[in-house]
């Protein structure tokens, strides 16, 4: 089969589902082509479309990711290329922001999808907003190796925090820093470690800003992308895990925060109440606000048993979410579309 997306972990240390997918099903016996790795966008979008045309003998399906924005012009410039060739394909939708995209842009998104023998999405959230826009919608949720990251259960915690997301405005970095701010003023020792790429929209200078204006440089520490296997490691440094984001939907991070058993403490936007419940494996607060926020992670200090039923909890979350779970899900699915397409 042929999967296509953003294949781009050699640049940026962040690995994506769908390229996580293709490691997946190749050690389960799949053949699979994927494309593309380029680094540059437009190449990268001229190697998914001849791959589409050079390799269409070699490949039975295809399985292309759908994202908002500029990045749906590829999708439909993928699609209309698989057509051309007489190759099926199925879709998997990604990100938070493809709801309003689609009310936006309704007759694209219909159009697109309908020429799909299977679309999925990764979260409930997505299902239930994408459904009117594609009938044969189903849920596979995003997978973590469960296995690849140890379980630290937080009895109690202390104020180490961690952020580990890439440097864009959507993810709303700057908020992290504003929660530290409010936090050292009650608890002492209060420090943040920043983890991710710069995405190039001027968040890490933004946020380089805030933390110099608040006078926290001692307490917050930026410190760039890491290889996908330096992840858990970093986690195991922290016990609360900040997730600032203002457009969101299952977010890979977050299953390895609660793998880790790290407590959640997230915005309450897009797919997050989807995947995770209040009080029980996480703490969800309103988007933008740096009071609420520093308020949930200091009932962690004070709320005897909060942080054991969070932790405990959210390794159970990850655990359903591992691959072994998901894996037969996709494979069912690619095979169903298979079938159908024949």
């Amino acid at each position: 089969m042929l999967l296509v997306g953003n294949y781009i972990s050699a640049h940026t240390n962040v690995r994506s589902v769908g390229e996580e997918l293709g490691i997946r099903l190749r050690s389960a016996g799949w053949n699979v082509v994927a494309t593309s790795s380029y680094r540059s966008a437009l190449v990268r979008v001229a190697d998914m479309l001849t791959t589409v045309l050079r390799a269409r003998n070699a490949y039975e399906l295809a399985c292309v990711e759908v994202y908002s924005g500029r990045a749906f012009r590829w999708a439909e410039a993928v699609c209309a290329a698989l057509r051309a060739v007489g190759r099926p394909y199925l879709l998997a939708l990604h990100g938070g922001n493809l709801p309003p995209f689609a009310r936006s842009n309704p007759v694209r998104v219909r159009r697109l999808l309908a020429g799909a023998r299977l679309v999925t999405a990764p979260s409930a959230y997505l299902v239930e907003q994408m459904r009117e826009y594609a009938p044969r919608l189903e849920l596979i949720p995003n997978a973590i190796d469960v296995q690849a990251y140890p379980f630290q259960l937080r009895r109690r915690v202390r104020p180490r925090l961690i952020w580990l997301r890439a440097f864009h405005e959507i993810y709303n970095p700057s908020l992290a820093v504003a929660v530290v701010e409010r936090l050292r003023r009650s608890q002492t020792g209060v420090s943040l470690t920043m983890v991710g790429p710069d995405k190039g929209d001027g968040a890490l200078e933004r946020t380089r800003a805030a933390i110099a204006s608040a006078g926290l440089d001692e307490q917050v520490r930026i410190v760039g992308g890491i290889p996908k296997r330096d992840v858990p490691a970093r986690l195991a440094e922290g016990d609360i895990f900040l997730n600032t984001t203002d457009i969101d939907n299952t977010p890979v991070s977050v299953l390895e925060a609660l793998a880790c058993g790290l407590c959640v403490v997230s915005t309450r936007v897009g797919g997050i109440p989807y995947v995770l419940e209040d009080g029980e494996d996480a703490l969800l607060v309103p988007a933008r606000d740096p009071d609420a926020m520093a308020a949930a992670c200091s009932r962690l200090f004070d709320e005897p048993g909060l942080a054991e039923r969070l932790s405990r909890n959210g390794r159970r979350n990850a655990e359903s979410l591992d691959w072994r779970v998901v894996l037969p899900r996709w494979e069912d699915a690619l095979e169903r579309a298979a079938r159908r397409a024949s």
